[in-house]
Protein backbone atom coordinates (compact mmCIF):
# COMPACT_ATOMS: atom_id res chain seq x y z
CA UNK A 1 0.00 0.00 0.00
CA UNK A 2 1.90 3.06 -0.95
CA UNK A 3 1.76 5.82 1.80
CA UNK A 4 -0.51 8.81 1.52
CA UNK A 5 0.97 12.50 0.99
CA UNK A 6 1.46 14.60 3.97
CA UNK A 7 0.00 18.20 3.48
CA UNK A 8 3.08 20.83 2.67
CA UNK A 9 4.34 23.17 5.38
CA UNK A 10 2.44 26.03 6.10
CA UNK A 11 2.72 26.61 9.46
CA UNK A 12 3.31 30.09 10.71
CA UNK A 13 6.31 30.30 13.87
CA UNK A 14 4.33 30.20 17.09
CA UNK A 15 1.03 29.30 15.44
CA UNK A 16 -1.19 27.36 18.33
CA UNK A 17 -2.07 24.62 16.11
CA UNK A 18 -1.47 20.71 15.11
CA UNK A 19 2.15 20.83 12.75
CA UNK A 20 1.12 21.10 8.87
CA UNK A 21 1.77 18.51 7.82
CA UNK A 22 -0.97 16.51 10.81
CA UNK A 23 -3.65 15.05 8.85
CA UNK A 24 -5.78 15.87 11.86
CA UNK A 25 -6.46 19.82 11.56
CA UNK A 26 -10.02 21.22 13.08
CA UNK A 27 -12.74 19.18 13.41
CA UNK A 28 -12.99 15.87 12.92
CA UNK A 29 -14.97 14.96 9.49
CA UNK A 30 -17.11 12.48 11.13
CA UNK A 31 -19.29 11.33 8.26
CA UNK A 32 -15.92 10.82 6.45
CA UNK A 33 -14.63 8.61 9.58
CA UNK A 34 -18.54 6.86 9.63
CA UNK A 35 -18.11 5.44 5.80
CA UNK A 36 -14.68 4.31 6.79
CA UNK A 37 -16.10 2.94 9.93
CA UNK A 38 -19.71 2.69 10.70
CA UNK A 39 -19.51 1.12 14.11
CA UNK A 40 -18.62 5.14 15.14
CA UNK A 41 -22.40 6.00 14.40
CA UNK A 42 -23.45 3.91 17.36
CA UNK A 43 -21.54 6.54 19.65
CA UNK A 44 -22.33 9.66 17.97
CA UNK A 45 -25.13 12.40 19.48
CA UNK A 46 -25.90 16.02 18.76
CA UNK A 47 -23.99 18.81 20.08
CA UNK A 48 -25.19 21.96 22.16
CA UNK A 49 -25.16 23.81 18.87
CA UNK A 50 -26.90 21.18 17.08
CA UNK A 51 -23.87 19.53 14.99
CA UNK A 52 -23.00 15.84 15.11
CA UNK A 53 -20.38 15.06 17.66
CA UNK A 54 -18.98 12.69 19.41
CA UNK A 55 -20.05 10.56 22.77
CA UNK A 56 -16.45 11.54 24.15
CA UNK A 57 -17.63 10.27 27.99
CA UNK A 58 -17.63 6.96 26.46
CA UNK A 59 -14.42 5.42 26.79
CA UNK A 60 -15.48 2.86 23.92
CA UNK A 61 -16.40 5.80 21.93
CA UNK A 62 -12.80 7.02 22.37
CA UNK A 63 -11.21 3.88 21.24
CA UNK A 64 -13.71 3.60 18.15
CA UNK A 65 -12.65 6.62 17.40
CA UNK A 66 -9.32 5.71 17.05
CA UNK A 67 -10.14 2.82 15.11
CA UNK A 68 -11.55 4.80 12.41
CA UNK A 69 -8.49 7.87 12.01
CA UNK A 70 -6.19 4.82 12.35
CA UNK A 71 -8.22 3.46 9.51
CA UNK A 72 -9.03 6.59 7.42
CA UNK A 73 -5.99 8.33 7.94
CA UNK A 74 -3.37 6.03 8.10
CA UNK A 75 -4.52 2.51 7.06
CA UNK A 76 -4.25 0.80 9.92
CA UNK A 77 -7.01 -2.12 9.85
CA UNK A 78 -8.42 -3.82 13.45
CA UNK A 79 -6.77 -1.49 15.91
CA UNK A 80 -7.81 -2.37 19.19
CA UNK A 81 -6.60 -2.27 23.04
CA UNK A 82 -7.47 -4.28 26.16
CA UNK A 83 -9.88 -2.34 28.80
CA UNK A 84 -7.91 -0.31 30.84
CA UNK A 85 -4.46 0.18 28.79
CA UNK A 86 -3.89 4.05 27.69
CA UNK A 87 -5.67 4.76 24.34
CA UNK A 88 -3.62 7.94 23.13
CA UNK A 89 -5.29 10.80 21.29
CA UNK A 90 -4.07 10.60 17.51
CA UNK A 91 -3.39 14.04 16.71
CA UNK A 92 -1.44 14.79 19.43
CA UNK A 93 0.36 11.48 19.08
CA UNK A 94 1.38 12.21 15.34
CA UNK A 95 2.43 15.87 15.92
CA UNK A 96 5.50 14.60 18.20
CA UNK A 97 6.47 12.40 14.92
CA UNK A 98 6.39 15.05 12.62
CA UNK A 99 8.36 17.15 14.49
CA UNK A 100 10.75 14.69 15.18
CA UNK A 101 10.88 14.15 11.54
CA UNK A 102 11.99 18.33 11.10
CA UNK A 103 14.71 17.22 14.03
CA UNK A 104 15.65 14.81 11.51
CA UNK A 105 15.66 16.86 8.49
CA UNK A 106 17.55 19.66 10.51
CA UNK A 107 20.56 17.29 10.80
CA UNK A 108 20.13 16.80 6.94
CA UNK A 109 20.59 19.68 4.87
CA UNK A 110 16.83 20.45 5.70
CA UNK A 111 15.28 16.88 3.94
CA UNK A 112 13.37 14.65 5.59
CA UNK A 113 14.91 11.26 5.75
CA UNK A 114 12.20 9.06 5.36
CA UNK A 115 12.10 5.17 3.92
CA UNK A 116 13.44 1.71 6.00
CA UNK A 117 16.99 2.67 6.46
CA UNK A 118 15.75 4.78 9.36
CA UNK A 119 15.17 2.89 12.68
CA UNK A 120 13.12 4.15 15.74
CA UNK A 121 12.87 2.67 19.24
CA UNK A 122 9.72 3.46 20.67
CA UNK A 123 10.70 3.11 24.42
CA UNK A 124 7.06 1.95 26.46
CA UNK A 125 5.50 1.18 22.86
CA UNK A 126 2.42 0.43 24.97
CA UNK A 127 -0.78 -1.53 23.84
CA UNK A 128 -1.47 0.96 21.39
CA UNK A 129 1.95 0.79 19.26
CA UNK A 130 0.46 4.36 18.17
CA UNK A 131 3.87 5.68 17.04
CA UNK A 132 5.05 3.05 15.44
CA UNK A 133 1.70 2.48 13.32
CA UNK A 134 2.02 6.23 12.67
CA UNK A 135 5.18 6.65 11.86
CA UNK A 136 5.37 4.28 9.15
CA UNK A 137 2.56 5.06 7.45
CA UNK A 138 3.99 8.68 7.26
CA UNK A 139 7.84 8.39 6.73
CA UNK A 140 8.27 4.54 6.36
CA UNK A 141 10.27 4.24 9.00
CA UNK A 142 11.11 0.98 10.72
CA UNK A 143 10.36 0.97 14.60
CA UNK A 144 11.49 -1.11 17.53
CA UNK A 145 8.54 -1.12 20.51
CA UNK A 146 9.57 -2.22 24.06
CA UNK A 147 7.84 -2.38 26.68
CA UNK A 148 7.76 -4.01 30.31
CA UNK A 149 4.33 -5.07 29.83
CA UNK A 150 4.31 -8.56 28.48
CA UNK A 151 0.55 -8.24 27.89
CA UNK A 152 0.97 -4.82 26.33
CA UNK A 153 3.57 -6.82 23.82
CA UNK A 154 1.01 -9.48 23.31
CA UNK A 155 -1.34 -6.93 22.12
CA UNK A 156 0.73 -4.69 19.88
CA UNK A 157 2.11 -8.38 18.30
CA UNK A 158 -2.03 -8.44 17.39
CA UNK A 159 -2.35 -5.50 15.45
CA UNK A 160 1.26 -6.10 13.37
CA UNK A 161 -0.79 -9.64 12.20
CA UNK A 162 -3.81 -7.62 11.67
CA UNK A 163 -1.67 -5.90 9.11
CA UNK A 164 0.97 -8.04 7.68
CA UNK A 165 2.43 -5.18 5.42
CA UNK A 166 3.87 -4.40 9.15
CA UNK A 167 5.82 -7.60 9.84
CA UNK A 168 8.80 -6.59 8.55
CA UNK A 169 8.63 -3.04 9.88
CA UNK A 170 8.05 -3.21 13.27
CA UNK A 171 9.63 -5.66 15.91
CA UNK A 172 8.55 -6.01 19.30
CA UNK A 173 10.91 -5.92 22.43
CA UNK A 174 10.23 -7.24 25.83
CA UNK A 175 12.16 -5.05 28.47
CA UNK A 176 12.09 -7.43 31.54
CA UNK A 177 13.85 -5.00 34.38
CA UNK A 178 11.09 -2.12 34.96
CA UNK A 179 14.08 0.27 36.22
CA UNK A 180 15.89 0.21 32.84
CA UNK A 181 15.03 1.93 29.51
CA UNK A 182 17.99 1.14 27.39
CA UNK A 183 20.28 -0.85 29.25
CA UNK A 184 19.90 -4.83 27.70
CA UNK A 185 17.77 -3.61 25.29
CA UNK A 186 19.71 -2.08 22.62
CA UNK A 187 21.80 -5.01 21.25
CA UNK A 188 26.01 -4.67 20.72
CA UNK A 189 26.95 -2.62 17.48
CA UNK A 190 22.99 -2.09 16.41
CA UNK A 191 22.25 1.63 15.26
CA UNK A 192 18.93 3.24 16.37
CA UNK A 193 18.17 6.67 14.33
CA UNK A 194 16.04 7.94 16.90
CA UNK A 195 14.00 7.14 20.10
CA UNK A 196 11.11 8.62 21.64
CA UNK A 197 8.93 8.72 24.17
CA UNK A 198 5.83 8.96 26.42
CA UNK A 199 7.31 8.49 30.08
CA UNK A 200 4.70 8.29 33.18
CA UNK A 201 3.92 11.71 34.37
CA UNK A 202 2.87 10.84 37.43
CA UNK A 203 4.75 9.51 41.18
CA UNK A 204 2.09 7.59 42.93
CA UNK A 205 -1.51 6.31 41.75
CA UNK A 206 -3.23 8.95 43.88
CA UNK A 207 -1.12 11.38 42.10
CA UNK A 208 -2.38 10.73 38.95
CA UNK A 209 -5.96 10.15 40.57
CA UNK A 210 -6.07 14.08 41.73
CA UNK A 211 -4.63 15.22 38.36
CA UNK A 212 -7.70 13.35 36.63
CA UNK A 213 -9.95 15.18 39.27
CA UNK A 214 -8.38 18.55 38.35
CA UNK A 215 -8.98 18.14 35.08
CA UNK A 216 -12.48 17.36 35.36
CA UNK A 217 -13.07 20.21 37.23
CA UNK A 218 -11.70 22.93 35.23
CA UNK A 219 -12.19 21.20 32.00
CA UNK A 220 -15.78 19.81 32.65
CA UNK A 221 -18.29 19.46 29.52
CA UNK A 222 -16.49 20.44 25.96
CA UNK A 223 -13.16 18.85 27.36
CA UNK A 224 -14.25 15.95 29.15
CA UNK A 225 -13.15 13.56 26.95
CA UNK A 226 -9.60 13.84 27.65
CA UNK A 227 -10.25 11.84 30.77
CA UNK A 228 -11.23 8.38 29.12
CA UNK A 229 -7.99 7.73 27.25
CA UNK A 230 -7.45 5.68 30.37
CA UNK A 231 -3.88 4.22 31.30
CA UNK A 232 -2.49 1.19 33.57
CA UNK A 233 -0.29 2.20 36.62
CA UNK A 234 3.23 1.32 34.68
CA UNK A 235 1.79 4.22 31.71
CA UNK A 236 0.68 6.61 34.30
CA UNK A 237 2.75 6.71 36.96
CA UNK A 238 6.56 5.32 38.70
CA UNK A 239 7.55 5.64 41.87
CA UNK A 240 9.94 8.28 40.71
CA UNK A 241 7.83 10.43 38.40
CA UNK A 242 8.27 11.70 35.10
CA UNK A 243 11.69 13.73 36.55
CA UNK A 244 13.12 10.75 37.82
CA UNK A 245 11.86 8.31 34.70
CA UNK A 246 13.68 10.98 32.66
CA UNK A 247 16.90 11.49 34.40
CA UNK A 248 17.20 7.50 34.26
CA UNK A 249 16.62 7.99 30.68
CA UNK A 250 19.46 10.51 30.54
CA UNK A 251 21.62 8.84 32.51
CA UNK A 252 21.17 5.32 30.60
CA UNK A 253 21.72 6.86 27.52
CA UNK A 254 25.09 7.71 27.90
CA UNK A 255 26.43 3.59 27.60
CA UNK A 256 24.24 3.86 24.05
CA UNK A 257 25.98 7.30 22.99
CA UNK A 258 27.36 5.87 19.75
CA UNK A 259 24.22 3.62 19.06
CA UNK A 260 21.56 6.42 18.82
CA UNK A 261 21.56 9.40 16.33
CA UNK A 262 18.56 11.58 18.62
CA UNK A 263 17.34 10.66 21.88
CA UNK A 264 14.08 12.30 22.48
CA UNK A 265 11.45 12.16 25.20
CA UNK A 266 7.93 14.33 25.37
CA UNK A 267 8.18 16.53 28.81
CA UNK A 268 4.72 16.92 30.00
CA UNK A 269 5.97 19.22 32.95
CA UNK A 270 7.42 22.33 32.09
CA UNK A 271 9.13 22.50 35.40
CA UNK A 272 11.12 19.45 34.55
CA UNK A 273 13.35 20.96 31.99
CA UNK A 274 16.42 23.01 33.42
CA UNK A 275 17.26 19.68 35.48
CA UNK A 276 17.13 17.46 32.73
CA UNK A 277 18.67 20.00 29.88
CA UNK A 278 21.46 20.65 32.69
CA UNK A 279 22.12 17.16 33.46
CA UNK A 280 22.14 16.21 29.45
CA UNK A 281 25.02 18.99 29.48
CA UNK A 282 27.02 17.26 32.10
CA UNK A 283 26.60 14.58 30.83
CA UNK A 284 28.26 15.60 27.83
CA UNK A 285 25.42 15.74 25.09
CA UNK A 286 26.80 17.79 22.17
CA UNK A 287 23.65 19.14 21.37
CA UNK A 288 20.15 19.38 23.54
CA UNK A 289 16.60 20.75 22.15
CA UNK A 290 13.46 21.41 23.04
CA UNK A 291 10.90 21.17 20.71
CA UNK A 292 7.57 23.13 21.58
CA UNK A 293 4.32 21.86 20.12
CA UNK A 294 0.83 22.80 20.43
CA UNK A 295 -2.90 21.92 20.02
CA UNK A 296 -5.43 24.70 20.48
CA UNK A 297 -5.04 25.66 24.35
CA UNK A 298 -2.72 22.63 24.59
CA UNK A 299 0.71 23.47 24.97
CA UNK A 300 3.77 20.07 24.86
CA UNK A 301 6.86 19.77 24.15
CA UNK A 302 10.08 17.30 23.56
CA UNK A 303 13.42 16.96 24.61
CA UNK A 304 15.92 15.60 22.33
CA UNK A 305 19.71 14.99 22.61
CA UNK A 306 22.63 13.36 20.60
CA UNK A 307 26.28 12.39 21.98
CA UNK A 308 27.21 12.79 18.32
CA UNK A 309 29.63 15.72 17.06
CA UNK A 310 29.26 17.08 13.96
CA UNK A 311 31.76 15.01 12.19
CA UNK A 312 30.26 11.96 13.73
CA UNK A 313 26.67 12.84 12.54
CA UNK A 314 28.12 13.31 9.04
CA UNK A 315 29.57 10.33 9.22
CA UNK A 316 26.03 8.56 10.50
CA UNK A 317 23.90 10.24 7.31
CA UNK A 318 26.23 8.99 4.45
CA UNK A 319 25.96 5.55 6.01
CA UNK A 320 21.92 5.13 6.48
CA UNK A 321 20.50 8.40 5.54
CA UNK A 322 19.35 8.80 1.89
CA UNK A 323 21.66 11.62 0.13
CA UNK A 324 19.63 14.37 0.42
CA UNK A 325 18.84 16.21 -3.64
CA UNK A 326 20.79 18.48 -5.44
CA UNK A 327 19.04 22.01 -5.22
CA UNK A 328 17.32 22.46 -8.73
Amino acid sequence: MPRPSPPSDTRKPGAASPHPRNRHQGQYDFARLIAQAPELAKYMRTGVHGQPTLDFANPAAVRALNRALLQAHYGINDWDIPDGYLCPPVPGRADYLHALADLLASSHDGQRPEGPGLLGLDVGTGANLIYPLIGQAEYGWRFIGSDIDPVALDNARQLIQANPRLASEISLRLQPDPRAIFDGLIQPGERIDFTLCNPPFHASAEEARDASRRKWRNLRGSAAEILNFGGRHNELYCADGEAGFLARMAEQSVACREQVFWFSSLVSKAANLPSLTTQLTHLGACDVRTIAMAQGNKRSRFVAWTFLDKRQRRAWRKARWPAPEAPA
